[in-house]
């Protein structure tokens, strides 16, 4: 969908591509509980806070968490491996850039956070629904589970295609189960890689 601008995501994270720096700094979180809508954008679930929910600090800027959403499967690969889930935590600066922080799945246990949101996810079935308020979520639930990352400066992967993005993948891969994968898929009506 984004085919246009000099830096776009997702990428292929080769070991030729990606280089060690040690002075990255810790990616540092202040995510609190908030209360949030889902939605059904047709092509991935869309979990939109509508309160202050915390941030991220990355080189000293402070970025807002303004919203998440799942890919079944990932859009990043690592040499060439695609995974069975992409979770991108949106989040924008107050001067406005963006930045997002993604985690990656295989299939294999299930995921914590998901198992939570796994009614309201059932709930929501068609694109054409509004947005459905879920009450109070805690993105603070959600494992991200390294203090190992990769940093690239991208686009967002969906139209407007915003250029300048910072991309934060964190390097453990985690897991989710093969059931939780297919309710995200079968929510907006893709089976095909069930």
């Amino acid at each position: 969908m984004c085919g246009k601008g000099e830096l776009q995501s997702p990428i292929d994270l080769t070991n030729e591509r990606v280089q060690i720096v040690y002075h990255l700094g810790r990616l540092t979180k202040d995510y609190k509980p908030s209360n949030a809508t889902l939605k059904n954008r047709g092509h991935d679930m869309m979990l939109r806070f509508e309160e202050e929910s915390g941030s991220i600090k990355i080189n000293g800027t402070e970025y807002q968490l303004l919203q998440l959403h799942w890919h079944a499967p990932s859009e990043h690969t690592i040499n060439g491996r695609r995974f069975a889930l992409e979770l991108h935590m949106v989040h924008e600066s107050i001067n406005g850039t963006m930045a997002v922080l993604t985690i990656l799945y295989k299939i294999g246990r299930p995921d914590s956070f998901l198992r939570l949101m796994e009614n309201k996810l059932g709930a929501i079935t068609d694109q054409n629904e509004r947005e459905k308020n879920v009450g109070i979520i805690d993105p603070q639930k959600i494992d991200i589970g390294s203090r190992k990352y990769y940093r690239y400066i991208g686009s967002l992967t969906i139209p407007p295609c915003t250029q300048n993005v910072t991309w934060t993948i964190v390097k453990k891969i985690r897991t989710v189960s093969r059931k939780q994968v297919q309710q995200l898929r079968v929510a907006v009506h893709d089976v095909s890689f069930i």
